[in-house]
């Protein structure tokens, strides 16, 4: 069974600490999960520095489609970009673990 992940590189510029960072992303993760069914996490950043603004969001899902698998993550990817507009939010590829 295929496994698939995206990453989301998150900027939200107007995060002034911790609580407003996990603040906007708790609702987005959420949303993420009751819509699609998918596992979502904040993921440590790549430069080991944690800055308040910065954050990574991973989403993962299983299926036995690979076809379906990418399409509910794109779909997923597509649901965080609108819940956090106004900020800046880069999406990686769609990987695949077979």
């Amino acid at each position: 069974m295929p496994v698939a992940l995206v990453q989301l590189d998150v900027f939200l510029p107007a995060a002034a600490s911790l609580k407003d960072r996990r603040q906007a992303l708790r609702s987005t993760k959420d949303r993420l999960r009751h819509d699609f069914n998918v596992s979502v996490a904040e993921l440590d950043p790549d430069d080991q520095q944690v800055l308040w603004q910065r954050a990574t969001l991973g989403i993962c899902a299983i299926a036995a489609d690979r076809h379906y698998l990418e399409g509910q993550l794109q779909l997923a990817a597509n649901a965080a970009l609108r819940h956090l507009a106004g900020q800046e939010v880069s999406v990686g590829p769609i990987e695949f673990l077979d």
